[in-house]
């Protein structure tokens, strides 16, 4: 090389996270191109420095696969409920036995916890499991034995009984119900003035034309007008799997949204007011004119959002707000968004940003029902490894310490709620990645402690004395002269880190990386003695398979001839 010009300084430090959408050259001092199992650890973060993540610590082995993990807290008792292959588990104790192999969704709703495994709809209040039962509803009062009366409640899907309640005349011994061909295998119950009736001995019925015969003629009752004679029968119908069927729950303005049914893939049902038991046959909703499927269903911004899979029709993304309506009470009409982008993977509230995974990568909702919405893209650092990711339209999502982690499979993406930077003109999270040895089939997070659920054991992301590899590449670094040849300064590299076994590795020109030296025991800094000559650009890797920190790096060089081939 000639004659040396001048020497340069490049400072990597304040570590942001990974960027995989550009060449290692055009990547910034702060993000790395390539790095693995790092990440930025804010309670014991200093100055931006990264760690090596904490590897999985197993709490509980079951039977077979993990479908699902909820934390149930009722009475001061703490109860871990596990779906595991057929079984339903509260904690050791196997409390149901027939549940779908298929992942499960959990809420709770004034203190019971409610189950759905597509399948099942179960609640369980700590004590007594049971499938729902279904509000018996009173579908007509004020009838007359003959028929008529006034509508009074909805038909409820999830039970097939119901009520009806007529004004004796003292003469009629003949009653019709307010349908016909009810159940015959299902013998009415009978009330006059509150006083339950035999069958047999007090009334007979005809299911084929819903008709209810006494022995006596029930009595006048003693107010006029008022009710006093209550039948309840069944009626079977198929209502009750079209919420079974369900595999998304979301509590939305004290109703729980369902939708996800297979069957009915962009239906979205809801409950009434306060009660998850009590799904009418009214309170449902088809989202757009197409059966393209319902993918997401996501509460925020002062609406339920619903995000459907990509159609012919750019009808994708639907809300609901509640409006007051004078014949129906409270309604969730659905309102077209003017976003046209569909979800395939999922959605979520990600600290109040309504967020869900297109065919592009994550996408953000900006605006609510008041204005116009648009969208924003948030993943442009990590597309290129996220969107060719191996089982991607069947992501989870999980929020545990400022992040939003996004599971596909063994890999897993974390965007950084406190980091935000502009990319393209567009606010980007910024992002670290992971890889698990074993795919991830469930997750929770309770008391900031992460759960992880692998094949049939359940971890908890908690070990700190891990064996995992991990490493943080710089990028390569043409030290803003790509057009003139570098000489490493032996003496100019110093990193401060700290662990136990610590590998540092250079590379020029993207050939190989060639180890400079194991440094153990570390607390502080090294002085890595890198001599590399006549090199266009040089990168830098920290890596081990103990956990290290990586605070910063600092590298000199000098500047030479131009470059010649």
């Amino acid at each position: 090389m000639s004659t040396l010009v001048k020497p340069m300084t490049h400072e990597y430090r304040a570590f942001r996270g990974v960027d995989f959408s550009s060449r290692p050259d055009e990547v910034l001092l702060y993000r790395s191109p390539d790095a693995l199992n790092m990440w930025k650890n804010y309670k014991n973060s200093n100055g931006g420095s990264v760690e090596t993540r904490p590897d999985l610590e197993i709490v509980k082995e079951y039977e077979d696969t993990i479908y699902g993990i909820y934390f149930y807290e009722i009475s001061k008792t703490k109860h871990r409920i596990v779906h595991s292959g057929t079984k339903l588990y509260d904690d050791d104790n196997v409390i149901y036995s027939s549940m779908a192999e298929h992942k499960s969704v959990f809420f709770v709703f004034n203190n019971v916890l409610y189950i759905k495994d597509s399948s099942k709809y179960l609640q369980y209040d700590g004590t007594t499991i049971s499938e729902v039962s279904g509000y018996i509803p009173t579908t007509t009062i004020s009838k007359a034995p003959e028929g008529g009366g006034v509508i009074h409640e909805d038909v409820n899907l999830l039970t097939d009984i119901r009520k009806n309640s007529f004004v004796a005349d003292g003469t009629a011994t003949d009653y019709y119900l307010d349908t016909k061909n009810i159940d015959s295998n299902y013998i009415p119950k009978v009330w006059i003035d509150d006083i339950e009736k035999t069958y047999n001995t007090d009334y007979v019925f005809n299911a084929e034309d819903g008709k209810i015969t006494f022995t006596v003629a029930p009595t006048e009752p003693l107010t006029d007008g008022q009710d006093n004679v209550v039948i309840q029968f069944r009626k079977t119908t198929e209502n009750r799997k079209k919420i079974e069927k369900c595999t998304m729950a979301t509590i939305f303005d004290t109703r729980v949204f369902f939708s996800g049914n297979p069957d009915k893939p962009n239906m979205l049902w809801h409950c009434s007011l306060n009660d998850p038991s009590y799904c009418s046959d009214y309170d449902y909703y088809t989202e757009g004119v197409d059966d393209a499927s319902i993918k997401s269903i996501v509460a925020g911004n002062n609406a339920l959002w619903v995000l459907k899979e990509p159609n012919n029709n750019n009808t994708t993304i639907f809300y609901h707000n509640p409006v007051n309506d004078e014949n129906y009470g409270k309604i969730y009409a659905p309102t077209h968004s003017s976003i046209s982008t569909g979800c395939i993977g999922a959605g979520i509230n990600f600290n109040d940003d309504i967020c869900f995974f297109s065919d592009r990568g994550m996408e953000s909702i900006t605006g609510d029902v008041t204005t116009e919405q648009v969208i924003s893209h948030r993943s442009s650092l990590i597309d290129s490894k996220l969107l060719n990711a191996d089982g991607y339209k069947d992501m989870m999502l999980e929020e545990w310490e400022g992040y939003l982690l996004v599971i596909i499979k063994n890999k897993v993406f974390l965007a950084d709620s406190r980091a935000v930077s502009t990319v393209g003109n567009e606010p980007q999270y910024e992002w670290f990645y992971w890889e698990f040895e074993n795919e991830i089939t469930s997750t929770r997070v309770k008391d900031g402690v992460l759960y992880l659920c692998s094949s049939n054991k359940v971890y908890t992301l908690t070990n700190k004395d891990t064996k995992i590899n991990s490493y943080w590449c710089t990028l390569a670094d043409e030290f803003n002269a790509p057009q003139y040849q570098k000489t490493t300064n032996k003496r100019g590299c110093v990193a401060d880190v700290e662990g136990s076994v610590i590998n540092v590795y250079a590379r020029t020109d993207n050939n190989k990386f060639e180890k400079i030296n194991t440094y153990k025991n570390v607390k502080g800094y090294i002085v890595p003695r890198i001599k590399k000559k006549k090199w266009k650009s040089i990168q830098i890797k920290f890596e081990s398979n103990k956990p290290f920190n990586l605070y910063s790096c600092t590298l000199e060089c000098y500047v030479g001839s131009y470059v010649k081939r």
